[in-house]
């Protein structure tokens, strides 16, 4: 074993009763920044205290925004769409890719000047893709570098209304261009080639602001103030995906997973396991702030499943949680291909490597492509020593892999996990006694 490595064993029990995962990731951020942009006090349940969320807050309270923490709450006493003030230092998100491009869209309309930055991931990830349509709105955004990567220098200024066609189906870029588009002179609208998820438009229609959707295109128009409502954060799809894994690939295993986030630009998890012949149902279904929430009953489904083919608008439905399909796909029958997956080169690591090198190492015939892989599935997975390359949903995908692979697996930098989930081994080792 590597030295700051996590081993774990095959699993010899059952994955039996009901849990309940973290609130979603995405969700509780934007909770933060639109409570802060309100009038009033937003009072925030099922908050994810996880390091990216936490990045939301320090980035905010630096604002002058006051956000109380407790146990069971997160208190935001909003400030109004034009009360934040200048911070005094650099304005730093961490490892989060949504702080940083979410935030953007906001500080590109406020009356002073702010340093943003990340993380050494952070600092590689692509920034032109909001560079481009905020400064069509008239925003003074540069890359410090001049490699269309953070650090950014965002000068404040007065912003006007687009259309704007974006060439990536992504929720981050959408939600910086809509929020951007709060502070415009005039209407603004992004149309997707695919759709992504939609919590933005969802939660801002929720604290007031005139926000519709059509098809691939959200319109937004400029709004006087926002107004504070509470929020209860569903628990994340993509938190519960690997113990959905989990439940069908351990024998005897069955999980009742409450309260999901099964949001339709989230879901596309549930519709891959269904297609690969998973037992997977939906009981309890309910909406709630807009968002709809379900119990996900998960059994037992390894002699079942059979590869299947994920493409096209499916995609940014399951985007984070293709690693973890992928050790689904590795014990199926058959053959799996991913393609139109593009984007996974660059996520918090290029996810396509990560996998795929991993999984080689572990025995699994898997071949890397431009845009996914193909995975041809068998009945084993080695053991070894895998490398979570600083990544939250390599290490806990790899994580499930070892419940089912014929020696220990050891994963590096295991501590990653606290971006989306601090307690998640804890969480694996609880349900295996």
């Amino acid at each position: 074993m590597t030295n700051n490595a996590k081993t774990i064993s095959p699993s010899t029990t059952p994955f039996k009763g009901t849990v309940t995962v973290p609130g979603d990731k995405s969700i509780s951020h934007r909770s933060i920044m639109f409570g802060a942009l309100s009038k009033g006090d937003t009072h925030i349940t099922n908050f994810l205290m996880a390091d990216d969320c936490l990045s939301t807050i320090d980035c905010f309270r630096k604002m002058g925004v006051n956000i109380d923490v407790s146990p069971d709450e997160i208190t935001v006493h909003g400030m109004g769409l034009h009360g934040l003030k200048a911070p005094s230092d650099t304005l730093y998100t961490g490892n989060s890719g949504t702080t940083t491009r979410l935030i953007s869209g906001i500080l590109a309309a406020q009356d002073f000047n702010v340093r943003l930055t990340g993380d050494a991931s952070i600092e590689k990830r692509p920034m032109k893709r909001i560079i481009t349509p905020l400064t069509m709105m008239g925003a003074d955004i540069k890359s410090e570098k001049e490699n269309d990567c953070a650090p950014l220098l965002i000068n404040g200024t007065k912003l006007h209304g687009i259309d704007y066609v974006s060439p990536v189906a992504s929720a981050q870029v959408k939600s910086s261009i809509l929020l951007a588009g709060l502070y415009a002179d005039g209407k603004t609208s992004v149309t997707e080639p695919a759709l992504s998820r939609n919590h933005t438009e969802l939660m801002l229609k929720g604290f007031g602001a005139d926000v519709s959707s059509e098809g691939l295109c959200a319109t937004i128009h400029p709004a006087e103030e926002l107004h504070a409502c509470d929020i209860s954060v569903p628990s994340d799809i993509s938190s519960a995906a690997y113990f959905i894994a989990a439940a069908l690939l351990v024998p005897g295993s069955e999980l009742l997973i409450k309260n999901v986030g099964i949001n339709p630009t989230r879901a596309g998890i549930i519709e891959v396991v269904k297609n690969m012949g998973g037992k997977i149902s939906l009981e309890n279904v309910r909406t709630s702030g807009g968002e709809e929430t379900a119990d996900l009953l998960v059994s037992y489904s390894r002699d079942t499943l059979h590869g299947t083919t994920i493409e096209g608008a499916l995609i940014p439905t399951l985007i984070d949680e293709i690693p973890v399909i992928a050790v689904l796909a590795a014990l199926a029958e058959g053959t799996t291909v991913i393609k139109d997956a593009a984007e996974l080169h660059v996520k918090e690591c290029d996810r396509i490597d990560a996998v795929s090198t991993n999984m080689k190492k572990l025995g699994i015939d898997i071949t890397p492509t431009e845009d996914g892989m193909i995975i041809n599935g068998s009945n084993h997975i080695s053991g070894g020593v895998i490398e979570s390359y600083n990544d939250h949903r390599i290490s806990m995908s790899f994580a499930i892999a070892a419940l089912t692979a014929d020696s220990d697996i050891s994963i590096t930098n295991p501590e990653c996990v606290s971006i989306s989930w601090p307690g998640f081994f804890d969480m694996l080792d609880e349900l295996r006694k």
